[in-house]
């Protein structure tokens, strides 16, 4: 059954667990120095030559031993940590004051969670799967610790790998032995060095070194999960100030709490909880007045083009051009994504260069590529309708339109586009049966490409897997580079981003193309022709896509039309053609 998120129940806070605030600081290292992901080249044991592009872990079962005797145990408090977007403190709550002499924790999440519904976890948790990111989907279960990069010889061609360390047997434990004092608001800080992790680690092609994902069978994995709990060292403790949370209860919110006809957002099946914004509350006032919005001309500059000229719902909101044109014809610079699942998203553009949904609604008006409107231009033509200002009274609870308003109203509509019911989902629910051909291509999506443990799959799942099919990440996905395009680097400023574009979701894919940020794919034989065999090397390239020949996967024609047929079954009946 779907689950309800109740848009009246703004928030549940718990009350004090009572006892300390303490927060643990992990801090990556490389031997004796920090270690920045992603990372510049550094030197292995091996006298081979890595980049580190991902460091991501799940805590769990953190344990205090108390000086006097007796552990005190943190039951229900885990913690995510991801360097490479710096996410690498775990607050913890309800630590009883006093003298320490030990901590532990593991690495991973107990068999009770690791095997069920990863959507119970609330929007924000560290279990969240939009939080954590390390969660296998179909395959079941989490990644306990994900650990990327690309690595070389002296001489040779740069490769990827990736260590995906997970299942039940792979749970690490790592102890330490201190002396610390927790009182009021703690601060510990440990440290994991890598290097130890790769420490006697050889890398070499297609020999079983490069990848694991903790199979039955794989004696890479518990080699590795040994190397791991070896590799913390403590770094200190220290009285900290307490954190201050702000209530966060603007004049938006209040507004909407007491206006119009609250809507129930409902999450599908399967679907992870998504973070909707306190303050911009679901109405079906305000939906209805987004939805109008949507198709109205005059948000653009020339009063000739709508947000629906380039999102156009018959085909789930995306445009039919490979560079979408805005006013006076002008062309663009990058494909119109489609917008379904907004809700999911953390970010939003294929540079992620917008927070919001309202952030990128006045980004598409205000660019002069695109809608090029005068905010008090639109503002003035919406002013002078009767209608539409008596609306707008209607839905804020006082006169007036502004863009403020315009860009709530549209986040409000776009919310709602939601996609859960293509065959593919109607098939997990055992109401229509998949062909035979589909099934083996959602067998090539779910697997592994890895020649030396025998396994042929098209590795689609790294970044595509999941009920929402896509990552929300940001990855160079071995194309062309486009001439002035940096990617996400336009939007981080980090030169490592350059080429990186959002990974698109792949629902709705047989009517969302021409594909790729600049639509420079028509077909989805030509899109799997390119992962199979068209991938083109750089220093940013994904580290899945890496680790793969510089010949390609050379799947068979009948696996590449198994893998098509397989795609298209992601498509909702309404926008079938």
């Amino acid at each position: 059954m779907p689950r309800v998120l109740l848009i009246l129940i703004v928030a549940l806070l718990a009350g004090p667990l009572g006892g300390a605030e303490l927060t643990l600081r992990i801090e990556p290292r490389w031997q004796n120095g920090a270690l920045v992901v992603p990372s510049g080249p550094l030197l292995t044991s091996e006298g081979q030559t890595v980049r580190v592009t991902r460091l991501a872990a799940i805590v769990s079962e953190i344990r205090l031993q108390r000086r006097t005797g007796g552990t005190v145990r943190l039951e229900g408090q885990f913690g995510a940590i991801d360097a490479e977007t710096g996410r690498l403190d775990i607050a913890l709550q309800g630590v009883p004051d006093g003298d320490y002499v030990g901590l532990e924790l593991q690495l991973g999440v107990p068999s009770e969670i690791n095997h069920g519904d990863p959507g119970r976890w609330p929007a924000g948790h560290a279990l969240n799967p939009l939080v954590n990111g390390l969660h296998w989907s179909w395959q079941g279960g989490y990644v306990f610790l994900a650990l990327e990069g690309r690595w070389q010889e002296p001489v040779g061609e740069e490769r990827g790998f990736l260590y995906h360390l997970g299942t039940d047997a792979r749970r690490m434990t790592v102890r330490f032995d201190a002396d610390f004092r927790v009182e009021s608001a703690t601060l510990i800080t440990l440290a994991v060095d890598v290097a130890r992790v790769l420490r006697g680690q050889r890398l070499a092609a297609d020999d079983e070194s490069e990848s694991t994902h903790s199979g039955e069978g794989d004696d890479l994995a518990p080699r590795l999960a040994k190397a791991t709990e070896r590799a913390w060292f403590w770094l200190g403790a220290e009285a900290t100030n307490p954190r201050v949370i702000a209530a966060g209860d603007g004049p938006v919110a209040r507004r909407h709490q007491k206006l119009g006809t609250l809507l129930a957002f409902t999450v599908p099946a399967g679907f992870p909880q998504p973070a909707l914004p306190a303050d911009n509350l679901l109405t079906r006032e305000g939906v209805a007045l987004g939805e109008t919005l949507f198709y109205d001309v005059r948000l653009s500059g020339t009063g000739t083009q709508s947000c629906a000229s380039c999102h156009e719902p018959e085909r789930a909101f995306s445009d039919v051009v490979a560079l979408s044109r805005g006013v006076r014809g002008k062309l663009g610079t990058r494909n119109a994504m489609p917008l379904f699942n907004l809700a999911w998203a953390s970010a939003y553009a294929w540079d992620g260069g917008q927070p919001r949904i309202r952030d990128q609604v006045f980004a598409a008006m205000r660019n002069p590529l695109e809608m090029d409107a005068k905010e008090e231009e639109v503002v003035g033509a919406l002013g002078n309708d009767a209608a539409m200002t008596e609306t707008f009274a209607a839905v804020f609870g006082e006169p007036g339109v502004s863009l403020e308003r315009i860009g709530l109203a549209l986040e409000q509509y776009l919310l709602t586009l939601v996609s859960a019911d293509a065959r593919f989902d109607r098939a997990m629910r055992g109401e229509v049966a998949l062909t035979e051909e589909e099934k083996r291509g959602f067998e090539l999506f779910l697997t592994e490409y890895d020649p030396a443990r025998r396994q042929y799959g098209a590795d689609c799942f790294h970044c595509h897997g999941g009920a929402l099919f896509t990552d929300f990440g940001f990855k160079n996905n071995g194309l062309t580079a486009s001439a002035g395009d940096g990617g996400r680097a336009e939007a981080s400023g980090l030169s490592t981003d350059r080429g990186k574009f959002k990974t698109p979701s792949l629902r709705n894919v047989a009517v969302t193309g021409p594909y790729m940020h600049d639509g420079r794919i028509a077909t989805l034989e030509a899109v799997v022709a390119h992962y199979d065999h068209g991938v083109e090397r750089s220093a940013s390239l994904d580290a899945n896509l890496a680790k793969h020949p510089a010949g390609g996967m050379a799947l068979s024609s009948e696996d590449q039309r198994a893998l098509v047929a397989f795609l298209r079954t992601l498509t909702e009946v309404r926008w079938e053609h």
